[in-house]
């Protein structure tokens, strides 16, 4: 794969806020729905690329929730149970994606 196959390309972007304010930006790599929720797979960006580096396989799930006024939010999950499910989907979806990726590179 060269630079070419890379052009036009433009992440999703998301940007959360903690408990105390703080903004953090996260690419969407994924989203799936299961057991009645609907859940993303975010990579974390950082401002020093050395942080990068060190976050390359790092990815968070999140739940899609509504806040009491009806507003659609994120929250943590804290059953370990689930996300170790939703990790496994996850990650099966991604090797689908690079095997995919990888077949598509190949027929050129």
């Amino acid at each position: 794969m060269d630079n070419e196959d890379f052009i036009g390309y433009e992440p999703d972007l998301i940007s959360l806020l903690d408990e105390d304010g703080n903004e953090y930006e996260f690419e969407i790599l994924d989203e799936l729905d299961y057991k009645n929720s609907h859940f993303y797979a975010l990579h974390p960006l950082f401002d020093l690329p050395d942080q990068e580096l060190d976050s390359e396989d790092t990815y968070m799930i999140f739940e899609a929730v509504e806040d009491e006024n009806g507003e659609p939010q994120l929250a943590e999950i804290e059953d370990d149970l689930l996300i170790d499910e939703l990790a496994e989907m996850f990650e099966s979806r991604f090797d689908e994606s690079d095997s995919d990726v990888l077949e598509s590179s190949d027929d050129e």
